[in-house]
Formats: C-alpha cells, sequence, structure tokens
C-alpha cells in the first residue's frame, strides 16, 4: 500500500509538549505498589473519583483482558467506566461501569503481577529523539517522526502516560541505561484471535472486535468524527493493512486547513500524524490508525477517521484481515 490519505490528522503540538516532561521523577513521594496492596484494599471498588494503586490494577488487568482503557495513568475516568462495562457484558455480570466484588473475581482469574521490573536498554537511552515539528510542511521536511522523548516512548511501550511510569519510579533516570524501573505488565496479555467484524460505535466512543459468532472479545476506546466531519455509518470492509506508513496531507480535505497549507508528505513514525498502522476502509480516505497523542483518544473528536492509540491500532492490524466487515454505527 503507498501513503495513508487520511481526513483525519494530528497536531504536533502535544508532542511539543511531552518532548519537554523531564526524563527523572522527582524523588520523595513513595511509588505506587499495586501488587503489595493489602487484601482490604484489593478489595475496595473502583469507580468515579477513584486514583491510585487498585485503579492502576484494574486498568492492567483489563488491558491484557483486551478491554482497554487507552492510556494507563491510575485515574478513573471515562474510558475506564467503558472498559469495565465492556468486560462485564462479556462476562455477564451487572453492567456498572466500576469494578465491584464480582468484577474483581472475574478479572482476577489472571494471576500476573500487574508490574514488571525493566532494564533500560542502551537502544532506549539513546533514542535518538527529537523534538516534533508543529505544522504539516515542517514535519514534511524531517526524514522521521520519531519518539520526542525516552519517557514517550517507554509510555507507548507500556500502554502508560511519562506521568505514570515517573510516579512508579520517583528519583529514577528512564533516559539511563542499566537502569532498572517498574511498569505495567501489559505483556503478560495473550494473543488477540482473529476477527471477522470491527464496530464502532460514535456515541460510546469505543471500536469492537467480534469473531465469527458475532460475539465480541475486546474493546479499545476510540476518537470518531465530529459535527464537521462525521464518521461515515453504514458497513464497510477493510482492504488493507500498512505498517509505519508515511502520510499525505491534502488540505483540501479538512475544513480547517490554514490559507496557504499546501500538500505534504509526512514521513513514517509513531509520531505521524496516524501513527504507526493504517487500517485502509472501502471508504475513499477513511480509516482506522493510530495517533501521536494517546491522551487524547476518546476524549477528543477527530476528523472523520477512527483514531486509537499506536498500541490498540497494532493489536487490531494484527487481528483483522483484508474483507473483515466493518459496522460503523450512532
Amino acid at each position: 500500500m503507498g501513503a495513508a490519505q487520511c481526513r483525519d490528522a494530528a497536531a504536533g503540538a502535544w508532542s511539543e509538549k511531552r518532548a519537554a516532561a523531564p526524563a527523572t521523577a522527582p524523588a520523595g513521594a513513595p511509588p505506587m505498589a499495586p501488587d503489595a496492596l493489602t487484601p482490604a484494599l484489593r478489595a475496595q471498588w473502583v469507580g468515579p473519583k477513584a486514583k491510585g494503586a487498585n485503579v492502576l490494577r484494574a486498568q492492567v488487568l483489563l488491558e491484557r483482558a483486551h478491554f482497554s482503557s487507552g492510556e494507563i495513568g491510575a485515574v478513573y475516568d471515562r474510558n475506564l467506566r467503558l472498559a469495565i462495562s465492556g468486560f462485564q457484558k462479556l462476562r455477564q455480570l451487572p453492567v456498572t461501569g466500576v469494578v465491584n466484588a464480582a468484577t474483581w473475581a472475574a478479572l482476577e482469574t489472571d494471576t500476573a503481577p500487574v508490574l514488571l521490573a525493566y532494564t533500560v536498554s542502551a537502544r532506549d537511552a539513546a533514542g535518538p529523539y527529537s523534538a516534533v515539528p508543529a505544522n504539516m510542511a515542517a514535519k514534511a521536511k524531517v526524514a522521521a517522526l520519531g519518539y520526542a522523548n525516552v519517557g514517550e516512548a517507554l509510555g507507548e511501550r507500556f500502554h502508560s502516560s511519562p506521568a505514570l511510569l515517573r510516579r512508579l519510579n520517583p528519583g529514577k533516570d528512564l533516559g539511563r541505561a542499566g537502569q532498572q524501573i517498574m511498569v505495567p505488565n501489559v505483556a503478560a496479555a495473550n494473543v488477540l484471535p482473529k476477527a471477522t467484524t470491527i464496530m464502532v460505535s460514535r456515541g460510546d466512543g469505543i471500536l469492537t472486535l467480534l469473531d465469527d459468532t458475532g460475539t465480541p472479545f475486546a474493546q479499545f476506546p476510540a476518537s470518531t468524527g465530529s459535527v464537521h466531519d462525521p464518521l461515515p455509518f453504514g458497513q464497510w470492509k477493510v482492504t488493507g493493512v500498512a505498517r509505519n506508513p508515511a502520510y499525505r496531507y491534502d488540505p483540501k480535505l479538512f475544513w480547517d486547513a490554514k490559507a496557504g497549507d499546501a500538500r505534504a508528505q509526512v514521513p513514517a513514525g509513531p509520531n505521524n500524524p496516524v501513527g504507526v498502522v493504517w487500517i485502509a476502509l472501502s471508504k475513499k480516505h477513511f480509516g482506522i490508525h493510530g495517533t501521536p497523542e494517546p491522551s487524547s483518544i476518546g476524549k477528543t473528536q477527530s476528523h472523520g477517521c477512527i483514531r486509537l492509540t499506536n498500541w490498540s491500532a497494532a493489536a487490531v492490524a494484527d487481528a483483522v484481515t483484508r474483507g473483515a466487515m466493518v459496522l460503523l454505527q450512532e
């Protein structure tokens, strides 16, 4: 497949903001330790206004069950509520959007540790890292759109916000080769089976994978359309998957393009406007793809495409093949 051409595109300002984030976590506050919680604390419900170690535990267990809340940050939010509700539906539990005793019992059939010790490699430390240009013309002039800093790179690998990694590792330099840090143990998840159908709900802001019996088995938060660029409701098909795609920017496709914007081909990389994966649909200019802004997923609108975190987009790409049905609905 050639370069992705999508009505969707992410601005570069957020990537530049992330580039300024410190690699070293401030010392002082004790790190969260979800694996060391007492039985009483482990049994506490996770619901509105909750934050901390038990929320982190719920997010990691849900991520490994393939009911993602997006970027893991140890705070209960709308994405986490939807992930809990989807998991409860699958397990035929009362759908409350809250991790209660019955939901904890279902989640805790997964007994792998929530956190994992990881040693920062020389490659992690070296990068290369560089700030992401703010506009399409400037992006088109660089050789690649890689990570802005080591916190961003490790955050994507472990499905976490860089801020969470710093909280888990106070006083440690995330960019020092040989440094041992604690990270969410998302690698313990099983590989997704193949999906025959992708269902996207604009109202909920979720993408669901279904098997050949119509049973949902995985769910991801998604940014889907806006008033200016609505999601194209209906039945479509996957026509191909491109990994690490370049991106063709055409200002004529954007209602908010600035005067003087010109066409540009933006190089591949995780900070490319469509991230690390482009799943093309039979609807021209529309697809399912990643993003350079994982914290925005499910919380902002898109230019019509279906936008996921880079790691969720990669998981969906692994689970689908050309010809899979895509249902886009209200």
